[in-house]
Parts: structure tokens; sequence; C-alpha cells
């Protein structure tokens, strides 16, 4: 299971006095020497955390290219950022939905619904020969979508069932299942995040044909108590808890 760790709310925490600490890459050397196997970066329209700069020094620093290490940058599916990550050149692209009054990414992309512009987007990435992964919902038709305009990946927002009261998990959890199931058969990659912790990760890690986690909230949370080396090895050990646990018959 890949796990990659977002840093944006280092940057978050810097920005609020724009003292150039604490430093995003610091943050990556740190998670990586701890067991992640790669970074995320959601680079925002609004640059209110992770900024063009910071994708560019990942890249040069922790991630370069062929490390087998990923940079995988969140960006928005626009023209503008499709040229700035022909720039910096990420491992993976994952476009996601942004709107600027929202204080995190509330749900899926509409592929469907923005199937012409998304479309642009994934080959322009495509023809920079860089991975193009979809952060959707877990919906039939988004998993068709995804597949039909090109990319190689899906990763599914988790944040509803993270917030959903406990009885109303399994049903979200099934739904889930199904979607992966679907995204597996159609040649698709499986990932998962938004809103996951040590807490809540077990039953999303065990989803079929799963192969990455993308997290990064609570483990910035976490490294508050304990450092940042110390939050990524716990929830790697909770993910691989969770993996070597006999499934329930």
């Amino acid at each position: 299971m890949r796990l990659h760790i977002n840093i944006d709310h280092v940057a978050t925490l810097r920005n609020q006095r724009d003292a150039g600490y604490p430093e995003p890459l610091r943050a990556a050397y740190a998670c990586l020497e701890a067991g992640a196997d790669g970074i995320t970066v959601h680079l925002r329209e609004d640059r209110r955390h992770i900024r063009d700069a910071d994708v560019l020094a990942l890249r040069a620093g922790p991630l370069p290219p062929g490390s087998g290490r990923v940079l995988n940058l969140e960006m928005a599916a626009t023209d503008a950022m499709a040229e700035f990550a022909v720039q910096a050149r990420p491992d993976v692209v994952t476009l996601v939905p942004e709107r600027r009054e929202e204080r995190t990414t509330e749900g899926g992309l509409d592929v469907v619904g923005q199937r012409a512009q998304v479309t642009r987007v994934v080959e322009r990435c495509r023809q920079a020969g860089i991975k193009v992964s979809l952060f959707i919902e877990a919906s039939e038709a988004q998993v068709r979508a995804s597949r039909e305009l090109g990319a190689e990946q899906v990763e599914f927002h988790t944040g509803h069932y993270c917030d959903a009261p406990v009885q109303e998990r399994p049903a979200l959890l099934e739904r889930l299942a199904a979607a992966a199931e679907l995204a597996h058969t159609v040649g698709l990659e499986v990932a998962a995040g938004h809103g996951l912790n040590r807490e809540n990760v077990a039953p999303i890690a065990r989803l079929p044909h799963l192969v990455e986690l993308n997290i990064g909230h609570s483990v910035v949370a976490d490294a508050v108590f304990s450092g940042l080396g110390e939050a990524v090895r716990a929830l790697r050990a909770a993910i691989d808890g969770a993996l070597a646990a006999p499934r329930a018959s």
C-alpha cells in the first residue's frame, strides 16, 4: 500500500506569518525518512498554502525524477494549472474540484459535468508524460467517465465516510467497495483520501484493489504532539495493522 503524505498544512502554518518556517521541504524529508512513499501537495489557485516555489523545490530536492518516491500534485482542472504542471513535471497530477470559499476540498470532481475541460487538462498532462489521477465520488458514472477521459487512476473521496455517524458508515463503505471493484475492472488504479486518520483508516485500507492512500491534515495535527516522523510511523502502523488483520467471514 503506497502512503503519500499531504504537507499542505505545514505551508498553511508558515503562511500565517510569512516567516519562512516551518519549511514544507523539510517536512517532506521527514515524512519520507519515516516511511512515506511520496508527498502530496495541493497548489490552489489562490496559493493559500503551497506555492509554486514549494512544488519546484520538492521536485529538485527530495523527489527528483526517477527516485521512486512520488510527487503528487493536486490541482484544479484549468489550463493555467496544466501549464504549470508541464513545467514542474510531478510524477502524478490529481485533478480536484476547487472553490475559493471552501476551507478544504468538499467533494469529488464532477468528471461527467465538466467533461470537456477535464479532457483538455488530462490530455495536456499525459502529452507531457505525467500520470493523471481524478479525485472523484464513488459513483459508477464518475468512474466510467474517468476511464473514458484517459485517467490512469481514480482517488475516491472518503470525507463523507469519515464524517458520517458510525451507523451510516457500512452503507458508505459498501458504495466505496463497489466503486473500487468497478474501477479495477475497467483498468484504473484505485486510491483514496480525505478525512482519514489513525482511528478511521482501517476499513478504507481494506477496500478491494486499493493501492494508495493520500493523508495529510491528521498527520500534521498528530505531529503537534508527537513530531512529524512519529506521526507518519504511527499512521503507517495503523494501515499495516489493518492489512495484516484477518478479514471477517
